[in-house]
């Protein structure tokens, strides 16, 4: 017998390579690179890479050339394959309802860049308070008249965060730490959003307050942070923006298509909403022109979880995951156990 296989996708790994050298003493890396869905489609059809037993992608921007792991691409993978482990912390990309009902185990990464994320939301929660957006875009401009018109006129509609109150939608382990920063570095209180309430020691480290209704979360909150996974509908809606306390904040570090953009430009437009802070947008990598031109609007290019921290630890955990799950039967972030759990339930 020889070393199980596992199938490497995209570029090759480039920090970790004293644990990459543990993994292929391990394990035989079988590649594929960087194919199109056809060819994937193909290679996967004739078993070029055989019965392997795990999936290994080391970087979000490489290797996910064959689109959105769907139905159709997971039905082909063989029945030796049991973990597919991802550099992300998102997974909208891919069916883990149809992973787990093949046996296979979708791991992420967001611990690996829960810190850098969780940066960027601090960052973005305190430009929407302050309108650095407004500032910025004057001082780039060279312009003499906008400058002044930022100097004299930015403080009558800029405050300070601390005080306030931020809810956060979506209490996992990026929502906690951006509640925590929050917290301790800009003194504000914290609410929050999930579909249950966390321990109390979680709660605790930020004197989290939870939530079971989004609504009353919405209403009592001076900035929103959405994150929150996205399940494939909208969270945020022209109705539920309604609810939020006018002239709060909405900042969303999550994913695009968790916001109507549409019902996002007319709350701004009305002074429902005061200002908004976007690293992710609807149709990216489209920005909508519309949000852009508001000097009430920060905005940035789904660069919040993109440092290199981030990147290596995307690379180390993936192969962590995979090493665990061999030699254990768990995987360290797994996404979808629960529902292969209840899959693994109906066959019995």
């Amino acid at each position: 017998m020889g070393k199980p296989v596992v199938l490497q996708l995209g570029d090759d790994i480039r920090w970790n390579h004293e644990l990459y050298n543990k993994f292929q003493d391990q394990f035989e890396i079988k590649r594929s690179y960087s194919m199109s869905r056809p060819e994937f489609i193909r290679a996967l059809k004739e078993r070029q890479f055989g019965d392997f037993v795990a999936m290994y992608r080391p970087f979000w921007n490489t290797g996910g050339e064959m689109g959105n792991w769907d139905e159709e691409l997971i039905a082909l993978l063989p029945d030796s394959c049991k973990v597919f482990a991802s550099a992300g912390a998102g997974f909208d990309w891919v069916n883990t309802g149809a992973l787990a009902k093949k046996g296979i185990v979708y791991c992420n990464a967001a611990a690996a860049c829960t810190e850098s994320v969780a940066d960027a939301a601090i960052w973005l929660i305190i430009s929407t308070f302050r309108l650095f957006s407004w500032s910025a875009m004057a001082a780039r401009a060279i312009d003499a008249d906008q400058f002044v018109d930022a100097n004299r006129n930015l403080a009558m509609v800029s405050q300070n965060p601390k005080g306030h109150t931020l809810g956060i939608i979506g209490f996992g382990q990026i929502g906690r730490r951006t509640a925590e920063k929050a917290y301790k570095a800009l003194d504000m209180k914290v609410l929050y959003h999930d579909i249950v309430q966390m321990p109390k020691q979680l709660e605790q480290v930020s004197d989290a307050t939870f939530h079971k209704s989004m609504d009353t979360l919405l209403a009592e909150s001076d900035c929103v942070v959405v994150a929150t996974p996205f399940s494939g509908e909208t969270l945020l809606n022209a109705s539920l923006m309604s609810k939020m306390k006018r002239g709060s904040r909405l900042v969303n570090i999550a994913r695009g298509k968790l916001l109507d953009e549409s019902a996002l430009v007319d709350a701004l437009n009305r002074g429902q909403l005061s200002a908004a802070g976007l690293d992710v947008h609807f149709n990216e990598p489209h920005v909508n022109p519309e949000l852009a031109r508001m000097k009430n609007v920060e905005i940035m290019s789904h660069n919040a979880g993109a440092s290199l921290d981030s990147h290596i630890g995307f690379e180390r955990l993936g192969m962590e995951n995979i090493i665990s799950f061999q030699q254990t039967g768990k995987a360290i972030t797994p996404v979808n156990a629960q529902l292969i759990n209840k899959a693994s339930s109906s066959k019995l």
